[in-house]
């Protein structure tokens, strides 16, 4: 394997300058370091020099060179971090068993309340097995909105057969 021909932006347009200038001054790590890579190749400078100088590998440098001259100043904003495939924790039948455990008490699995909450769901759902490792509770909700299950917050209702009742609470809370 020989040499790595050197790799550079292609030419900027006086917009595209003006804009990965401005770069320089975000706040964003992101936008900065992208932006003073593609003014330094710009520059002439070759990858492995921009690399020792911003500190990073040149690698990272040859890929947002590549991204500028493919993408433009979209090279030069972050993109979504958010997973490019999602696996579900919950398959069919998981999600199926995990139904079945709701419909069954929480005390029924050694725990001290008789409402479910998604984080305990969660928690026994791991104890019961269902999941190989603890999800979070917003893997409990989606599983459960897979379904076609709304999860409301558990609330504590306090009533009294007491025709006196609500005169007493108004007088205990006041």
């Amino acid at each position: 394997m020989g040499m790595r021909p050197p790799i550079f932006v292609r030419p900027l347009t006086d917009a595209e300058r003006g804009q990965v200038e401005a770069g320089l001054r975000s706040s964003d790590a992101f936008v900065l370091r992208r932006s003073q890579v593609v003014l330094a190749s710009a520059r002439g400078e070759r990858a492995p020099a921009i690399a020792r100088h911003l500190g990073c590998d040149d690698r990272a440098v040859r890929e947002a060179i590549h991204a500028f001259n493919a993408t433009g100043l979209a090279a030069v904003r972050p993109g979504s971090r958010r997973p490019k495939t999602i696996r579900a924790t919950f398959d069919a039948v998981g999600a199926e068993r995990l139904r079945a455990l709701l419909h069954r008490s929480p005390r029924a699995f050694g725990k001290p309340t008789s409402l479910w909450t998604l984080d305990l769901a969660a928690e026994v759902s791991f104890e019961q097995g269902l999941t190989p490792d603890r999800v979070s509770d917003e893997t409990i909700r989606t599983t459960l909105k897979r379904l076609g299950i709304g999860w409301k917050r558990a609330k504590r209702w306090i009533t009294s057969p007491d025709p006196e009742y609500a005169r007493k609470k108004v007088a205990a809370t006041a």
